[in-house]
């Protein structure tokens, strides 16, 4: 069977009380894209009748089933050129119950469907969220799963299709708020290394304005075909290997992963006031928070302990004088260096931590810094939090790379730690790769993960700008970071992070480090990047309640969290089949 085929996204403003002028559009726009050798066609979401309903009476008289007519006219099309297209509409159940839902129809009709699982602000006035979970379809042309715009804010709903073998995710959508092609989209092809194939909507609908920007991602998180937009669709191919190898930086992550680490991720944590939750029966209580200044150190670290631990001192002194930080993050195994790391590998505590906690104490200050520990005959990847009061935690990589397995040895827990910038979670590195890893640390009430990190490639990109307009503040203009994979992490899990990544673009560690926010959608960022020079980034991170009944600062109230659908999740903390 042929393994790379032509996909095509489709983009379109439907018009609200125009279902058939709607229908006739898209049927339009996905014969051209099947002329043109497109196998498999994605239209928006809702795209057969807009979106922005009022309540169910006003969207009834435009609700089908499944199949039903309008499934029919796109089952022609799709045996006319034997292709597969998957269509946004308003489906009404046998029971009376709406649901907004993505179908899959091929040659032969309906393949399959997926009701929207997560559901955003303006679903619940008409629609119950989905109840047909997370699937993913065989085809000819590969596995398909399907995913409806808020779906995929939520990492468990890519991660359960792409651990069913999904080559591409399809997603629909109506997003809106940022300039596209959107950086969760991104990273969600990005760390499950498959295709995505993006369908936005476009234009303006009750005051709504709409970002455009569909495309197609490739499994290394390359936009290889967009629109910014205006009606029209887009072209690119699907290469069935590339998606099969399941390869993300260059590692084999679905094997590297620790199902059984993963139990928290069923939790539901903030679905009870977050104030009560994590003072209850008074077994660790949330610290109370403060307005802290945390600085990400970005440098190269040697084969010799002593320049580190000069360097990673000088630019202590240096955040603290220049910055007032209270909490400064360095590179994974900047202690150690990146050589031969089981070499240098020291006892903790020990001698060299000792340097880093008399540091602390002098400067009254939190470090983060990455080592090699030996623990009597194992060895370990591992991040310390140093602070005045001397050593605070010591974290255990969980998640190693094929490279690392050959000196270390993998940590079996995750650490949590209460200090007076909030409640910090420590990762190194690849921990971050696996969204499962932050998220249980957000779900134990983490405010700020600390990453120290030495990683390869690319995991940024830049965008040019895009010409539909957004409100201010939005920006529509060219940025040089659109999509960073690790402001995603941040704000995803409703956290800080501060990511300190080694900056030696010879041996092909980018730097890129910042401190990101936990708010996607808010603009101007809180963030601060160290770009392209060793030195320091400093932002300034807050994670204080701000209210006496429930919290109102985002780090604390962690919407996304809330929103989670945990019971559908079950199969992330499975072992992976033989």
């Amino acid at each position: 069977m042929p393994q790379v085929h032509k996909v095509a996204t489709v983009q379109f403003e439907p018009t609200m009380f125009e279902k058939d002028r709607n229908i006739a559009r898209l049927l339009e726009l996905c014969e051209a894209a099947a002329t043109a050798g497109a196998r498999l066609i994605v239209t928006p979401e809702m795209g057969t009748t807009g979106y922005c309903w009022f309540d169910r009476a006003e969207v009834a008289p435009f609700v089908e089933t499944v199949p039903g007519p309008t499934t029919e006219c796109f089952a022609a099309l799709a045996r006319k050129h034997d292709c597969y297209i998957v269509v946004g509409m308003p489906e009404a159940d046998s029971d009376g119950i709406y649901f907004n839902s993505a179908v899959l129809i091929g040659p032969d009709g309906v393949v399959g469907r997926h009701r929207k699982s997560h559901p955003y602000i303006s679903e619940p006035k008409w629609a119950a969220a989905g109840d047909l979970g997370h699937q993913v379809f065989d085809t000819p042309i590969g596995r398909i799963a399907l995913l409806i715009c808020m779906d995929i804010h939520f990492v468990e709903t890519a991660r359960l299709v792409a651990l069913q073998g999904a080559d591409v995710i399809c997603h629909i959508s109506n997003w809106l708020a940022e300039r596209t092609p959107a950086p969760y989209w991104i990273s969600r092809a990005f760390e499950n290394g498959c295709y995505l194939i993006e369908s936005n909507r476009w234009g303006l609908e009750r005051t709504v304005q709409f970002s455009g920007g569909s495309c197609v991602i490739a499994p290394d998180g390359t936009v290889t075909a967009v629109i910014d937009g205006g009606d029209g669709f887009a072209l690119a191919d699907m290469d069935l290997d590339v998606a099969r190898a399941r390869r993300v930086g260059g590692e084999a992550v679905f094997t590297q992963r620790r199902p059984e680490l993963y139990a928290g991720l069923l939790s539901d944590t903030f679905s009870w006031n977050p104030r009560d939750f994590f003072k209850l029966y008074g077994h660790k209580p949330w610290p109370p928070g403060q307005t802290s200044r945390v600085t990400v150190a970005q440098m190269s670290p040697c084969d010799d302990i002593e320049a580190n631990l000069a360097c990673m001192t000088s630019l202590v002194r240096q955040a603290k004088l220049e910055d007032s930080a209270d909490l400064v993050v360095f590179p994974e195994l900047a202690l150690s260096g990146l050589t031969d790391p089981g070499a240098q590998a020291q006892p903790v505590p020990g001698a060299v931590t000792d340097r880093l906690c008399r540091l602390a104490a002098q400067l009254k200050i939190y470090v983060v810094a990455g080592v090699a520990e030996r623990d009597f005959d194992t060895i370990y990847n591992s991040a310390c939090l140093i602070g005045p009061q001397g050593l605070v935690a010591v974290y255990r990589k969980v998640h190693l790379t094929e490279s690392e397995r050959a000196w270390a040895s993998p940590g079996d827990a995750w650490v949590v730690a209460d200090t007076p910038v909030g409640r910090i979670g420590l990762l190194i590195g690849h921990d971050a790769s696996f969204p499962e890893a932050g998220r249980i640390l957000a779900l134990m009430g983490c405010d700020v993960i600390v990453c120290p990190a030495a990683m390869k490639g690319r995991f940024s990109t830049p965008h040019p700008g895009s010409l539909v307009p957004q409100n201010y503040p939005i920006p529509t203009g060219a940025d040089p970071y659109h999509w960073h994979h690790f402001r995603v992490r941040a704000g995803e899990n409703n956290l800080f992070l501060a990511f300190s990544n080694v900056f030696d673009p010879e041996s092909g560690y980018p730097g890129l480090s910042g401190v990101f926010g936990p708010d996607s959608f808010e603009f101007p960022r809180r963030e601060a990047i160290a770009a392209d020079s060793e030195g320091t980034a400093t932002a300034v991170v807050d994670t204080t309640n701000l209210d006496t009944v429930y919290p109102t600062n985002v780090v604390r109230r962690k919407d996304l969290l809330a929103m989670r659908m945990p019971h559908g999740y079950r199969a992330l903390i499975k072992a992976a089949a033989d």
